[in-house]
Formats: C-alpha cells, structure tokens, sequence
C-alpha cells in the first residue's frame, strides 16, 4: 500500500529519534551497572529494549507504506558522566519525540492515515510516561538530595541483571 510521502517521512524522523535513545540508553545501562546501581542500569536497559521495540514497529510501517526505512540516520547521542545528566539528557530527547509523534499524529490526520496515527498514538502515549518517570527522577533528586537518590539505585547486583 502507498503511503504519502510526507507521513513516510515523519515516520523515519521517529524512527531516527528512537534509534538515538536505543543507543543512549543502552550506554547508560552499562555506565550504571558499573557504577553498582544496578536498579537504575536495569530501568536504562528496559527503556533501551522498549525504543528498539518502537523502531521495529516504524520499520514495520514503514515497508507497508512502500517506504525506506533510513535506519542509519541518528540525532546526538548525549549520554552524560552523571546519572542527573543522564536524566536531563533523555528528558530533552523524549520531549522532542513528544512533540515530533504530536506533530506526525495531526499530518496522519491531515493525509488520511487512520493506521499510521493509531501506531503513533501508541509510541506517544509511551513516550510521554518516560518524560513522566524522568521528571519524576529529577524531582526526586531535587528533594532527598543526588547521593540518597544514588543509594536507593544500588540494589543487589544479579548475573543476568542488564
């Protein structure tokens, strides 16, 4: 099926945005873990997985409106020396996928992509819980101060823990 040429685009540009938090997160699971805050490292390390289920999703799409997928196509990776950082970083790149799946939703809208829009509907609704948690996360900080905050994510280290 042929899809418009404008909705195939805004689909790549999500896709290029969850390609970039695939990588993020999944340097910072690593950095966490060794780091021994292990809770944390696994919370990176699921978020990681659940952007590479949102880019296979687009992929998906992608083929059935007859597009290219233009996986090599990546935003900065910023992946901060410091857990805060770390947090101000993925808020900044999951508020501009908030508003990249926002804008995307109302061309679907505007090109008549019923399909498209629902599947968008899904990664927003996704991503804006992340934005949630990682503000969440700050505040937090903000209140009990960085090293409680660290010591809360420490937990036991498990050999299958990613």
């Amino acid at each position: 099926m042929k899809g418009s040429p404008k909705v195939i685009e805004a689909l790549n540009a999500g896709l290029t945005i969850e390609l970039t938090a695939i990588n993020q997160y999944f340097i910072q699971a690593k950095m966490c873990q060794n780091w021994a805050l292990h809770i944390l490292g696994a919370k990176h390390y699921q978020e990681s997985i659940g952007e590479m289920k949102h880019a296979e999703w687009l992929i998906d799409r992608i083929l059935f409106l007859e597009g290219v997928p233009e996986i090599a196509r990546y935003d900065v990776i910023r992946v901060g020396d410091d857990v805060k950082t770390q947090f101000e970083y993925d808020l900044a790149l999951e508020t501009k996928g908030v508003n990249a799946y926002r804008d995307a939703i109302q061309l679907c809208h505007e090109e008549n992509d019923p399909g498209t829009r629902d599947l968008l509907d899904r990664i927003l609704v996704q991503s804006e819980e992340h934005v949630d948690w990682l503000e969440s996360q700050l505040e937090l900080i903000e209140k009990i101060g960085i090293q409680n905050y660290l010591m809360s994510q420490m937990g036991p280290h498990k050999e299958d823990d990613h």
